[in-house]
This record gives C-alpha cells, sequence and structure tokens, in this order.
C-alpha cells in the first residue's frame, strides 16, 4: 500500500488542515474511487488515524481520512467547511494520484457520521462551502456511509441518552457554540436533515438499537426524510449494538458496507 501522509488540503487561522491518502502498491490503468473517513469525537476530540477506509485499499478502491478543525477551535460551520475543502481538494488533484473524481464516496462515526450525511445532504448549499481553496471544483459525493451520527440536534435530548444534550457544554451546544435549544435555527442549520432533497447520493445508514449517546431515532428520521425525497436509502439496525463497538466491524456488517460502495462506486 502506498501512503501519502499529511498532505495539506487547507490553511485555516487555527491550524493547517491535512489528509492521509492511501492507494494501491500497483496502480490500476483506469482511475479508482476514493471512500474518504471522516473521524468522530463529538466534534471536539479524535484524529485521522486508524480510519477503517484502509480496508478497502486492495479491493480496488483509493482510501483517504481526514482531519478538520474542533469544535474548541472553531464553531460551526467550520466543521463541514473543512469537509467541503478536503472533498475539493481531492478531487481538484484526482489526475494526480489516480482517482476518479466523479466516484467518491464518503464513510464517517458518531460526529463524523453527522458530517458525512452533510457532506451527502448539503452538495448543492452554496452557504456551508467556505472560502478554503479549489473554489469551482464540486464537493458533492456520489455515495454516503453514516455510521450512527446525529442528523436533528435539537431532539437528541427526546429520547433515553447518556448525556444532557441541552446542556451549555453539551457536544452539540459547544458544536453551534450557543445551547440548543435557546438557539433553534443556529442547531437547524447544522441539521443533515434542513438540506435533504432529491438528488442527494445514496446512503447506507448503520445505527445500533441500544445506543445511548446518538438515539437510533437520529438515524431513522434521516432514513425517512431520504425515502420521502425519492432519494435511495438503507437504514441497518444492529441489535444490541451500542454507540460503536465490535458489532460495526464484523465481517456480516463490513460486507454490507463493501456491498454498497461496489453497487455505486464500482464500474461495471
Amino acid at each position: 500500500m502506498r501512503a501519502h501522509r499529511d498532505l495539506v488540503y487547507a490553511s485555516t487561522p487555527e491550524k493547517e488542515l491535512k489528509l492521509d491518502l492511501y492507494l494501491p502498491e500497483d496502480l490500476p490503468p483506469q482511475p479508482l474511487p476514493l471512500v474518504i473517513w471522516i473521524h468522530g469525537g463529538a466534534w471536539r476530540a479524535g484524529g485521522k488515524e486508524n480510519a477503517p477506509s484502509l480496508r478497502l485499499v486492495p479491493h480496488g478502491y483509493a482510501a483517504a481520512s481526514i482531519s478538520y478543525r474542533l469544535s474548541q477551535e472553531a464553531g460551526f460551520p467550520a466543521q463541514i467547511e473543512d469537509c467541503k475543502a478536503a472533498v475539493r481538494w481531492l478531487r481538484a488533484h484526482a489526475a494526480e494520484y489516480n482517482l476518479d473524481p466523479n466516484r467518491f464516496a464518503v464513510w464517517g462515526g458518531s460526529a463524523g457520521g453527522h458530517l458525512v450525511a452533510l457532506l451527502g445532504t448539503s452538495g448543492d448549499v452554496r452557504e456551508l462551502e467556505g472560502k478554503l481553496g479549489n473554489d469551482g471544483v464540486s464537493s458533492r459525493v456520489q455515495a454516503v456511509v453514516d455510521y450512527f451520527g446525529p442528523t436533528r440536534l435539537a431532539r437528541m435530548s427526546q429520547s433515553p441518552s447518556r448525556l444532557d444534550h441541552d446542556a451549555p457544554d453539551s457536544p452539540e451546544s459547544q458544536l453551534i457554540r450557543a445551547t440548543v435549544q435557546q438557539n433553534a435555527g443556529l442547531a437547524r442549520r447544522a441539521d443533515p436533515l434542513s438540506y435533504v432533497s432529491k438528488d442527494d447520493p445514496p446512503f447506507l445508514i448503520v445505527h445500533g438499537d441500544s445506543d445511548l449517546t446518538v438515539p437510533l431515532e437520529q438515524s431513522e428520521l434521516l432514513d425517512a426524510a431520504l425515502k420521502r425525497a425519492g432519494v435511495e436509502s438503507r437504514l441497518l439496525v444492529l441489535p444490541g449494538a451500542g454507540h460503536g463497538g465490535r458489532e460495526f466491524s464484523t465481517a456480516e456488517t463490513m460486507k454490507q458496507v463493501a456491498d454498497f460502495l461496489a453497487r455505486h462506486l464500482k464500474k461495471r
């Protein structure tokens, strides 16, 4: 496997934004589909290391994993602006790294699941693009794998949870730099559900039915909204699974992810 680590895709006042890109050792003559991993960590922790997308490289994919500004460094929409900038950078450099710019997927968990869902639903939302380079290059993606990401911040507290999602120091409040219930407009701006439209890419949404951090209802709401809009969406509920854990990396779950990506990214 060829590893290109710490490629700078944008610079911000807070920090340089970097990504890692992984390619097969022997590059095929045809450009590769790309799967971009976006890490979780409540928008305030985590990093681009140990991306599960690396498992796909031996199966005919390129894989990337990106960093983004955390909530203590910058408030929303900095996080989605960074993700969109990374997609634009990778698309702008597709020829250099033998990537197919028309076959990009994103995959993320928890806060990363929120960001990949938002990438999927906000492909046509100019006010979330930001100004971090490669203007005029599309930030749209062609498939989304969302692992238990928040989708409607103001409803997080309406289901059983270990967290008080409405508290001033909750991950959601820190993301938008305001308490969620008292700032509905700011919260809705960060909701993937706010931007669902008929031209969104296909989604695979995976969630545990025992998740006490991000309620299962969050994924049910997104799945239903996508289907109402006529977008292909599948919600895979893992019995007994909590917020992450081994159930999300079993052979069967990974096969579901691989089959979904192959159906939408592999040329026939």
